[in-house]
Parts: C-alpha cells; sequence; structure tokens
C-alpha cells in the first residue's frame, strides 16, 4: 500500500526538505495505469471485487477529471481511496476540503475521511464523516473535515474518500490544509529522535528462541520482570527515553538465563545496573511519598531481601528515593483526564507468534503497567507478583499464534475489568472464537442459557426454535462445562458481564457452517442443527434497534434510551414530559451522548457532589490518590419535578455506569435491575508484542463516601433479573418492575 509516497523522508535529527504536490484534484496521472499518482485505491481483494473506482472525464467539478467510486458487489461494505502522507509539518490544525456529489446513496453514505498515525501506527485523530455522510441523489457540494494535529507526534498522515453501502458517489478538487495555508506552503516539522528510537537491534528478534524451566530459572525469570518494570518507570535516563527499554530485556536476559543462584542472579542484576548512570539526588521524591494515597507501590520481591543480595537492594532503594518525577518516555498522564497513556510502546506487528523473548517482553510489559498504572489493582482479587511465577510456563509453553493469543487474554482476564479484553490484533484468536454465529440471540436467564431472539427464518429456524427455548448442550457439550472452560479466557469485572459476553464471544459462534444444540422446552427435549450466519449476528441486539431515544409509555411516565439519545434532544423531552409523574431512564446499553451535565441537571434540581476519583502518578509509580470530588445538578424552574428510575443490568457498563451515578445523586432517582459491567473510568490502551491490543480502567472511580464500584457496579435499589417466564410470555420484567415502582412510589 505505500509504494505510491510522492517522497521519502529520512529521520535522524530532522527530516531532509523535499518537494510536495497533494494530487487532490486527480489530474496528474500515471500514464501506465491511467490512474492518479500517489492515490491507493483498494485495502484488500474484497473491497476490489465490491467497489469500483474510476477516472471519470465526464461527471467533474472542475479541471479534467473526477474520481468516482460505484457499488458493484457484496464482498465488502465500504469502498474507499486513500492518500498516504508520511512527513510531518509544523501546525495545530489540519483540514481537508472536497466536493462530493451522489446518486443512489440509500443504505449507507458518501464521505472524506481523514486518519493522523503516530509511532506504531498509533491513531491520533479520525473523522470519516459518520454522523454527517451524504446519501440519496445530490449535487455537487463542498465538505469539510479538521482534526487537531500534533505536530511532535504525527508521522503519517492518511487523507480520501469513501463510499459506506449501495450507490454511487463522485468526488473532486479535494485540498489538504495546515492551518489554513495549503499543504504544500506548510513547512517540514523538524523531528528530534530519542535514543532509544535509534537503537534497532532486536527489531526482528530477541534472539532467544526457547526457555527450559526449572524452579531456578522460574526465579530468575520472576524477578527479571519485577527489575525490569521498576527500572524502566523509576530511572531517570531511562525515562528521558536514553534506553530502548524493549532492547535491554534482551541484552541482560541471557545472563539472568544463566545464574544458577539467587547468588549469581544477583551479580547479573548489579553489573548491568551498574552500566546506567547513577540518579541525580531527588529533592522532592521523599516529599511525595508522604502524601496521602489510597493505594501505596508494591515492589514485589525487588527490596524484601529474599531474594536479591543487599548491595542490589540498596542499589535499587536508592533509585526509588531519587526516582524520575519529571516527563517519561513511556507513560504520562493524561492531561485533562489523569489516566495513564503509555507511549512509545511497539507492537511488533509483524510477529504474529513472537519468539521466547518476545513473548516474556509481552508479560513482563503488562505485568508492569498493571502494577504501577492500575487503579483498581487492589481489588483484583489474588497477588499480582505471583502472577508472574504463574505465567511464566503459559507464555513460554506457547507453541504458535493461537497458544500465544490465548496465553495473552487468560493474563489480561486475571485483572477482571470489563474494560481488559483482546480488543484487535489476533487473527488467530478470531479463528478460535469462530467466524461465523448463530442467527439468534441466547442470554444467561437463571443460570440457563435461553434463546431470546430470532434473527432470521433461514433453513426453518423460526419453525424450529422459540423464545424462551432452554440450550443444554451445544456440539455434544453441557453448558455447566463450557461455562467452565471459557470462563478463564473471559475478560470481565464480575460474573454476571461473564455470562453476559460467553454467548457472542464463544458459545454461539464457530468455523463451521452449523452447529448442534440440545434444547429444553417445557417437558419436551430435541436437537437441532443450526445454519450459522454472518459473524455480525452475534452482535445484534433487536431490543436495542427497535428503542425509540423517548416516549411516553402512557400520560404519566416518561421513557428515554440513552443509546440513542441526544443532547439536543433535551428541549423536546422537557415539552412532552412536561405533565408526567415520572421517567423511565433505559440504561442497558452505552449512551450515545455525555449526559451527566445535560439530562442530569434537568433531573437534579441541585448542585452536589456525585462522583471521585483516584489516578496514578508518573511521579510515585504505584501510587493512587483521590482527587478533587464531581459535581453535577443546578437550581433551576425548569428541573424535573417527578420521580426517575433508572434500570441497569450487565449491559450497563463504563459510561453508562458513571451517568447512572449522575443521575442517582438525587433522592427522587432510583435504580432497578442487577450488576452492572463494574468498569467504569477513561480507558488506557496497551498494545503488546504481536500487536495485540488491549485496555484497562484508567482512573478509578468511587462514589462520594469511598463505595467502590470496580468489580461491583452501580448501587441498586431494587434488585430484579428478568425470569425464564417472562422471557416465553414477551415481557419485559425490568421495564414493568420501573413502571410499578413509579406508579406505587418509594
Amino acid at each position: 500500500m505505500k509504494q505510491a509516497l510522492l517522497f521519502i523522508c529520512i529521520f535522524s535529527a530532522c527530516c531532509v526538505k523535499a518537494q510536495f504536490r497533494f494530487n487532490g484534484d486527480f489530474e496528474d496521472i500515471n500514464p501506465s495505469t491511467k490512474k492518479p499518482l500517489s492515490w491507493l485505491f483498494s485495502f484488500n481483494q474484497n473491497q476490489e471485487k465490491a467497489y469500483q473506482v474510476v477516472l471519470d472525464s465526464i461527471t467533474k467539478q472542475s479541471g479534467k477529471y473526477s474520481l468516482s467510486i460505484s457499488q458493484i458487489g457484496q464482498e465488502a461494505n465500504f469502498g474507499a481511496i486513500d492518500f498516504p502522507i508520511s512527513q510531518a509539518f509544523e501546525g495545530k490544525v489540519i483540514e481537508l476540503k472536497g466536493y462530493i456529489k451522489t446518486e443512489n446513496v440509500k443504505t449507507g453514505y458518501a464521505g472524506l475521511w481523514m486518519r493522523l498515525d503516530g509511532k506504531e501506527h498509533k491513531a491520533m485523530g479520525f473523522d470519516n464523516m459518520n454522523n454527517r455522510g451524504v446519501k440519496g441523489n445530490t449535487d455537487w457540494q463542498l465538505f469539510s473535515i479538521k482534526l487537531d494535529y500534533k505536530n511532535d507526534e504525527v508521522r503519517e498522515i492518511h487523507v480520501g474518500a469513501l463510499l459506506i453501502g449501495d450507490g454511487k458517489a463522485w468526488f473532486d478538487h479535494l485540498e489538504l490544509f495546515i492551518d489554513g495555508k495549503p499543504i504544500e506552503q506548510a513547512k517540514f516539522m523538524k523531528i528530534e529522535l530519542a535514543k532509544a528510537e535509534l537503537d534497532t537491534a532486536f527489531q526482528n528478534s530477541s534472539g532467544i528462541k526457547q526457555i527450559e524451566l526449572n524452579e531456578q530459572k522460574t526465579t530468575n525469570l520472576m524477578i527479571a520482570g519485577q527489575f525490569w518494570a521498576f527500572l524502566k518507570y523509576h530511572h531517570p535516563a531511562i525515562a528521558k527515553g536514553d534506553y530502548n527499554w524493549d532492547a535491554e530485556l534482551f541484552r541482560f536476559l541471557p545472563s539472568v538465563l544463566a545464574a544458577k543462584s539467587n547468588q549469581e542472579l544477583s551479580i547479573t542484576l548489579e553489573q548491568y545496573l551498574d552500566k546506567l548512570p547513577k540518579p541525580n539526588p531527588c529533592k522532592t521524591c521523599a516529599k511525595i511519598a508522604a502524601e496521602k494515597y489510597e493505594i501505596t507501590p508494591d515492589y514485589g520481591s525487588l527490596l524484601n531481601g529474599t531474594v536479591l543480595s543487599r548491595s542490589l537492594g540498596d542499589k535499587l532503594t536508592y533509585i526509588k528515593d531519587n526516582r524520575n518525577t519529571g516527563p517519561n518516555y513511556y507513560i504520562e498522564m493524561d492531561p485533562n483526564i489523569g489516566n495513564p497513556m503509555f507511549k512509545n510502546e511497539k507492537g511488533y506487528a509483524s510477529m504474529t507468534f513472537p519468539d521466547a523473548g518476545y513473548r516474556l517482553l509481552s508479560l513482563y510489559r503488562y505485568w508492569g503497567m498493571i502494577n504501577y498504572f492500575f487503579p483498581y489493582k487492589n481489588v483484583i482479587g489474588e497477588d499480582w507478583n505471583k502472577i508472574l511465577t504463574t505465567n511464566l510456563p503459559v507464555f513460554l509453553g506457547a507453541k504458535n499464534e493461537q497458544d500465544y493469543s490465548l496465553a495473552a487474554l487468560s493474563l489480561i482476564a486475571r485483572v477482571h475489568d470489563t474494560h481488559a479484553n483482546l480488543w484487535s490484533g489476533s487473527k488467530a484468536l478470531s479463528g478460535f472464537k469462530g467466524k461465523l454465529a448463530a442467527p439468534f440471540q441466547a442470554k444467561f436467564i437463571e443460570d440457563k442459557l435461553i434463546i431470546t431472539a430470532l434473527h432470521t427464518d433461514t433453513l426453518d429456524v423460526k419453525s424450529k426454535l422459540a423464545v424462551g427455548d432452554v440450550i443444554t448442550a451445544i456440539n455434544g457439550k453441557d453448558i455447566p462445562g463450557l461455562i467452565r472452560e471459557y470462563l478463564p479466557i473471559t475478560a470481565a469485572s464480575n460474573y454476571d458481564t461473564q455470562l453476559r459476553d460467553l454467548p457472542g464471544s464463544y458459545l454461539l459462534r464457530s468455523n463451521d457452517n452449523s452447529i448442534k444444540i440440545s434444547v429444553k422446552r417445557g417437558n419436551q427435549l430435541f436437537d437441532y442443527t443450526v445454519p450459522m450466519g454472518k459473524l455480525a449476528l452475534a452482535y445484534k441486539n433487536p431490543a436495542a434497534e427497535k428503542a425509540e431515544a423517548f416516549k411516553l409509555i402512557n400520560q404519566d411516565i416518561g421513557y428515554v434510551y440513552p443509546g440513542k439519545y441526544k443532547n439536543d434532544q433535551l428541549p423536546a423531552i422537557k415539552k412532552l414530559f412536561a405533565n408526567t409523574k415520572g421517567i423511565i431512564v433505559d440504561m442497558r446499553c452505552y449512551p450515545s451522548e455525555f449526559m451527566p451535565f445535560t439530562f442530569g441537571n434537568y433531573i437534579k434540581n441541585e448542585k452536589s457532589v456525585f462522583v471521585k476519583f483516584t489516578a496514578g502518578s508518573t511521579g510515585y509509580p504505584g501510587a493512587f490518590s483521590f482527587g478533587s470530588p464531581i459535581k453535577n445538578g443546578q437550581s433551576s424552574s425548569e428541573a424535573y419535578k417527578g420521580k426517575i428510575v433508572v434500570i441497569v443490568n450487565a449491559t450497563s457498563q463504563s459510561q453508562a455506569e458513571y451517568t447512572t451515578m449522575a443521575f442517582q445523586s438525587t433522592p427522587n432517582v432510583k435504580v432497578i435491575g442487577s450488576t452492572t459491567a463494574g468498569a467504569d473510568g477513561n480507558v488506557s490502551s496497551i498494545v503488546l508484542p504481536g500487536g495485540l491490543n488491549t485496555m484497562i480502567s484508567g482512573l478509578g472511580v468511587f462514589y462520594p463516601n469511598g463505595t467502590p464500584t470496580q468489580r461491583v457496579g452501580v448501587k441498586i435499589d431494587y434488585k430484579i433479573y428478568p425470569t425464564i417466564a417472562g422471557i416465553s410470555a414477551g415481557k419485559d420484567e425490568l421495564l414493568d418492575k420501573a413502571i410499578e415502582v413509579l406508579n406505587t412510589g418509594w
């Protein structure tokens, strides 16, 4: 895809200045291919089969040509063109302008798109006009996309146009601007590379292919992981970016593996430590450590004298007491939010199955991030230090890409954070889960797997299955056994949320065209061969699809569904609900907009605290302290005077939980339902070797009195779960309970 770059920029002390032209009018044509220079026309083979890109000399906005994209097949759901620019420019805002014309665009839209990538292709900004795309039949119109441009971080710019769904779209006269000036006039950005970026000695291999564990090597590698992670976040020279800390692991690891005793291990690590510059005395470290913290650092076996020599322990203690307290090359806290931002972490995406050294790096990197920057480390439920020892044989014993991905996923699952899953990066894991899904929805109700919706009648599914049917086995394996099998790799904060995810993640997916299920309906038992469909069926939610943003249930009760609610609808909601006695907020979804200070102020007639946070510190890694509480609500004559019931369940996650906390901080709100996802706080992204992508909850979220939400979820006034009988009868028992509560009062 990179063959069409206009220039080459060599990063050293600065960029080499070169001539640049953005071919946004498509006038510069490659004489051999007859296509516009420097444009890429396909992201994969499926797009080529589904969408046709044509240089058009008839329909155009200006000049000689426009470019059109039209749907010709069903193999992909979008077609796009891309103009990649591997160059940094001086500036703060980047803007893409261009003209669009459409014909018969019904199911999707046409639009411009732009993406900014940082190091390791980390997304720095993205916009594809998904909420304002062009539909139907339209004549030429000018459109614009703007993104903040962090010129010291952006390494690559991608701009282009796209068509999602059916129809045809033309694009012409695209222009790119930096701070309002054409990009051709922008100055190239001089980029100073840290020494860590110049060290590429181990970029393709650690040189360590296999490690056979014994008791001493297990101890050596456990200590090496703690040692490596400690120095990464404490030593000033490493924080400055003077060392590629991944590469340094591979420099001292062979000696660690060779150590035949704790004494030899201490000598090896001390000799390596002595090669690093001794930190200058820290004047503020003691004062920082003396402040009040909810969680204090845990240094494992490094400083307690149980494994390492006193001499090495003293040197590590000196580094702890004279640690880095300024900027850190590998970590910073978000200046606006406070959650950790892990920087300059290489994903090594080309290593789909990393060698033994890189698999150790994966374990060490994740372990260190959790140990020093996970605000909920104290509620993981086990000693995080022991995780290194128990996971060494799992990571080192991986035989292929799938084994490695599952090792990473099982490690991630042990932090018990619903945000912390393996979200992307592993084709092998996708294959393990299954590329096809069952054409129905099933949920765990009363500890049984129940069909709750039928998506299709393909091959008589609807004639054979019914809502309320109990699935007792899949492909001959009973459901309790399948739960036990998949629970260790189902990353979630609590059991309710694990059960929420099991059907769509594992149980009702397969690579086969059909699965066999055993079904119980009343006293009837039968087997059925389920025809599998597209993977999107695993995430289909008919109730959410049918939900309205807001409506009247009756003249006394209003209903709001935050998954479709928009803040600009609030005036209409106030008018519609003016004479109601109560409102039901159905939080069994993820809010589409931020509501605590909009809808929250509408239902809360006084300002008061509803939440407080703990955040970590780069100046004292491993310590977490409370910040100032947050308030919402306002005194207003327009404030809602009735009662509000919020419905929650395991689907209520993160922002849904935070919003519920904001609403229930007033006495006219009650919460009904079941345990929520127990994962709140802005997320922090993590990349692991092999290009594996995960996240953690980066802030500790608590009620004003210090009551936690992580793992336990929000406070619930009326606990209620749906029943099999209710599902079979087509009832929404939680909604019925909400109406009952509003009618009877509290």
